[in-house]
């Protein structure tokens, strides 16, 4: 292992287009400019710079999970008319039936949820933000970070940071522009109500405070309230981001992080005993270590009265932790903040999954130059690869078309060797980086009309193209994939002929 990391770091000095990464699960990763140049850096890292035989897992590729408002037409293009609608809602009710007992789910989609020790409940919803949102958001990732420096520092109390007037004008700009985009009824004070982006404080996901109790926005910071209520729910809500910055961070479908949603939380309601627990915690304190020194008393008394057990403490002591433990309720569940973390994480995930859910795939723009009579194993080679094209034209003076086309970059490897060999070399392809597409199709589908049923069959046995991704991101990161594993094969199936 320390020949390997010395080999990556001198791979990396003698390569710029090289990075190297250590990645949260511990794993050593390769990022280059392309497959040609991935298996060229391996090829040196094994004979120069590691010299030592190394073991490469399959190529890494980035998905997004997003939600999309509910379909118009079923899988067979059929509009969704009332016997569908009623299957659908059946549908529906199954998946909720998967959430676990305690957590009410509206029909609208709203998650009601409490702490474990039931001293605070959250209702959150999910909602699909629209795609011209979902891009302002990516491009001012930088504006927003620095955004979030300024509260930070605003925070603690420091007013050395002046906002410089250019970013000033930009925020204004940046807020403008969401408004544009957000408008209609249910975005209504949408952009003044928004409390955080995530992952990671910067990323196109955004967590939008609706509750009257405590509000909070990024445009202006803390809310400045001098009451008792609002300082609680102030100290409080820094959890609650934490919760949603995690939740958006791995996605329910394969953990890989959200893009283009937006998590509404409605209500807030903390319970009048948090309120007495947060007063009382100094003499609470002082209370245990006059309980503990009592518990000391009576075990080296206890000692002598019962020679049976070896060490005569142990059995009063543990007695007097368990009614400690039962007594305060923070005890036994764990610090109240880290509770409002995990559930507001909870909240997140069941408010992704009863809507419907898709994967986000990454596209390269693909160039293409061949001779027309090419065009047509060109077009074979894209559409076995889910390519798409979008614009074909003859360049002047030559026999040349140019070909504009997409493709994921799931499917990408190996499209240069392919497309040169299918053409015999007389089409060379360039693969860049585009954006961000939704598949279209659902990875937990089952079908439920009959149309559906003709069409696919019962079981939908034809793989579609999202489940195929999740399930390989999912077998990758070591997660639970439902799939049929046959065992003893050759026994299924008759080995010799019947005389």
């Amino acid at each position: 292992m320390p020949q390997l990391v010395k080999g990556m770091k001198l791979l990396n000095q003698a390569d710029p287009c090289v990075q190297i990464l250590i990645q949260e699960t511990g794993e050593h990763v390769l990022v280059t400019a392309g497959e040609v140049h991935l298996q060229r850096c391996l090829d040196d890292l094994k004979e120069r710079f590691a010299k030592i035989q190394i073991s490469v897992s399959e190529p890494i590729i980035p998905f997004r999970e997003t939600i999309t408002k509910p379909p118009k037409v079923d899988m067979v293009n059929e509009e969704i008319g009332k016997q569908q609608k009623v299957a659908v809602i059946h549908q529906t009710k199954e998946d909720q039936s998967k959430i676990p007992e305690g957590i009410q789910v509206d029909s609208d989609g709203l998650i009601t949820i409490t702490t474990p020790n039931k001293l605070a409940t959250l209702s959150v919803r999910a909602m699909p933000l629209p795609e011209e949102v979902t891009q302002i958001l990516e491009e001012n990732s930088d504006l927003i970070r620095s955004m979030e420096q300024l509260t930070s520092s605003l925070n603690e109390g420091r007013h050395t940071q002046m906002i410089h007037q250019k970013t000033q004008e930009k925020i204004c700009e940046f807020k403008g522009k969401l408004e544009q985009y957000l408008t209609g009824r249910k975005w209504r004070n949408t952009v003044d109500q928004i409390w955080s982006f995530g992952p990671r404080k910067c990323g196109p996901n955004i967590l939008v405070n609706k509750s009257e109790d405590f509000q909070n926005s990024v445009w202006t910071g803390p809310a400045i309230k001098a009451s008792k209520e609002a300082s609680r729910y102030r100290d409080l809500g820094n959890s609650i981001v934490s919760g949603f910055q995690l939740a958006t961070l791995s996605g329910p479908m394969c953990e890989e992080p959200l893009m283009g949603v937006c998590f509404v939380l409605e209500k807030w309601y903390l319970s009048k005993f948090e309120e007495q627990g947060a007063n009382d915690k100094h003499n609470e304190e002082q209370r245990d270590v006059v309980q503990d020194s009592q518990g000391e008393e009576e075990a080296c008394s206890g000692g002598g009265e019962n020679p049976g057990l070896q060490d005569g403490g142990s059995e009063p002591l543990e007695k007097k932790t368990s009614q400690k433990g039962e007594s305060s309720l923070t005890d036994c569940y764990g610090p109240f903040s880290g509770q409002l973390i995990a559930t507001m994480k909870e909240a997140c995930r069941y408010a992704l999954q009863v809507k419907p859910q898709r994967l986000m795939a990454a596209m390269y723009t693909c160039d293409i130059m061949a001779t027309g009579d090419v065009l047509g194993r060109v077009y074979a080679v894209l559409s076995k690869r889910e390519g798409r094209v979008l614009q074909e034209e003859m360049k002047e003076g030559t026999d040349m078309f140019i070909i504009k086309a997409v493709l994921p970059v799931a499917e990408s490897f190996g499209f240069a060797d392919e497309i040169r060999k299918r053409t015999s070399g007389l089409a060379s392809p360039q693969l860049v980086f585009s954006h961000w597409e939704v598949i279209p199709s659902d990875p937990f589908w089952v079908p439920t009309t009959e149309e559906e049923y003709l069409h696919f069959g019962e079981k939908a046995d034809s793989e579609n193209q999202a489940r195929k991704y999740m399930n390989a991101v999912r077998k990758r990161k070591g997660l639970y994939v439902e799939e049929k594993i046959v065992e003893h094969a050759e026994k299924q199936r008759t080995l010799s002929k019947n005389k």
